[in-house]
């Protein structure tokens, strides 16, 4: 029988075959290795057509870190959550229906309500009890009201302060606190962000450069469960 033509299909596939195996341990070796403690699909690779531009998938987590991704549980996590809690006597369906009802006037008294020319599509009530993007659109619109009156403070309960302050301040101060209600009152949550043990948890979306601390909401996320470990503890 006469042997196959070196450029024949099936020398073609042979040599394919062993370059796949030759390659096969160093793209094993290209892939993090993560703690297994915590569940594997906190880093699976998505690959989706439609990411969004802002999104920071699963897979981009660094050594000892984790995305707090919208794609599963660690979602939670996030500020667009619908994680109901109560804070000094109000209800808020969200810590960002909290974060942008700030922007909005508090009554009619408010110089934002009586500024000339301004339209406020929702009320402050209203944005209280929003969830996800339909609050970060609400505050959105309020931001370019502010742009329009030249304000950058917001406020709380009749006290001004400003939003996006070089030090922290009394506006970081309200996140912090209704991020500890937030953990205090949703059973789930205090669960899901214990289970990150001693991971680094990182956003899934792009912030922009030196974010003032209200906006890390991912530190402010590990130093309540600093806090928590020790009360567990006993210490």
């Amino acid at each position: 029988m006469a042997s196959a033509a070196p450029d024949s299909p099936s020398h073609l596939l042979v040599a394919i075959a062993c370059l796949l195996l030759l390659a096969a341990p160093s793209l094993h070796a290209q892939q993090p290795s993560h703690d297994s403690r915590y569940p594997a699909h906190w880093w699976t690779p998505i690959v989706d057509p439609k990411k969004p531009g802002w999104e920071i998938l699963p897979q981009e987590a660094g050594a000892g870190e984790v995305i707090l991704s919208k794609r599963n549980e660690l979602g939670l996590l996030s500020n667009f959550a619908p994680t109901p809690f109560v804070f000094h006597g109000k209800h808020y369906a969200s810590l960002e229906g909290f974060w942008q009802m700030m922007k909005y006037p508090e009554d009619n008294g408010d110089p934002r309500a009586k500024f000339p020319g301004l339209e406020w599509k929702y009320t402050r009530e209203q944005v209280a009890q929003m969830v996800s993007f339909e609050a970060n659109r609400a505050g959105a619109l309020a931001s370019e009201n502010m742009t329009k009156m030249g304000i950058t403070w917001v406020s709380f309960e009749g006290q001004r302060f400003e939003y996006k302050p070089a030090i922290a301040g009394e506006h970081y101060k309200l996140i912090v606190e209704a991020t500890w209600e937030k953990v205090k009152q949703n059973p789930e949550v205090k669960k899901v962000l214990l289970s990150t043990g001693d991971l680094i948890l990182r956003p899934d979306h792009r912030q922009e450069p030196n974010a003032p601390a209200a906006w890390r909401y991912y530190e402010i996320l590990m130093s309540i469960r600093r806090e928590l470990h020790k009360r567990q503890a006993g210490g």
